[in-house]
């Protein structure tokens, strides 16, 4: 109880002597967050999407077209942004730039998202091969996880899927490249007993290869439901 009032004190005193400022326009922050409350209504939100891959779509629906063709192996989506102005600026400072307060700012914001009807057992980020970890120096699916964890009382745990062999970066490639280059990258720790349901949580779902590939192994692993998080979803995939 008194580190808890400590800690409070600490962090109010951080706040007078450095008050929060918007990372978009530098006007003051609002409700304790790096972003003013105008720039964070700005955020592009996703009400309107397919139930299954969380495709933004003119209305809700429970499977878009192209679920209907070919469903995803995960069982339901949760994406509660779509990737746009202004998180598309914020995502890019937080993942190439470093900025560790941009990456705050996000997580926050998802953390305030209604949450989804079902609860997993447990989160599981979508994780970097140790190469990619040195260079980057964090993981940011794993950075954005913890916060909303912590608010949804779930277990997270980052050691339990890995990547065994390094990929090329998916931003240049189609929808097919991108299949392939994921293909067999990932295993899942096979000395642990699975729960039942799990979320695999990344940052931005595109055409959802990635997603897609370590769902597969973690059905394989046993798990009977995973669900698919991430903070924002592309308005429609590439390729």
């Amino acid at each position: 109880m008194r580190m808890d009032a400590l800690r409070r004190g600490c962090l109010g005193l951080q706040r007078w002597l450095l008050p929060l400022r918007c990372l978009l326009c530098q006007a003051p922050g609002a409700d304790g967050t790096d972003l003013c409350a105008a720039c964070a209504a700005e955020l592009p939100r996703n009400p309107r999407c397919c139930a299954r891959c969380a495709l933004p779509l003119p209305a809700p629906a429970a499977l878009c077209g192209q679920c209907q063709r070919r469903p995803p192996p995960w069982d339901a989506a949760w994406a509660p942004f779509r990737y746009g102005w202004p998180l598309d600026r914020l995502e890019a400072r937080y993942k190439f730039g470093r900025d560790l307060a941009a990456g705050r700012a996000l997580a926050e914001a998802w953390r305030r998202e209604p949450r989804p009807l079902a609860l997993p057992s447990l989160i599981v980020p979508v994780p970097l091969h140790p190469r990619r970890l040195r260079e980057r120096g964090f993981n940011q699916a794993l950075e954005l996880g913890r916060p909303l964890a912590r608010s949804l009382a779930v277990p997270l745990r980052h050691d339990l899927l890995r990547r065994r062999r390094a990929t090329a970066a998916q931003t240049e490639l189609d929808a097919a490249g991108r299949r392939r280059n994921v293909r067999g990258a990932f295993e899942a720790d096979a000395d642990v007993r699975w729960p039942a349901h799990v979320a695999i949580l990344d940052d931005v779902m595109t055409t959802g290869a990635t997603l897609s590939e370590c769902a597969r192994v973690l059905k394989g692993a046993g798990v009977a439901r995973v669900d698919a998080w991430a903070l924002a979803r592309a308005p429609s995939p590439r390729g």
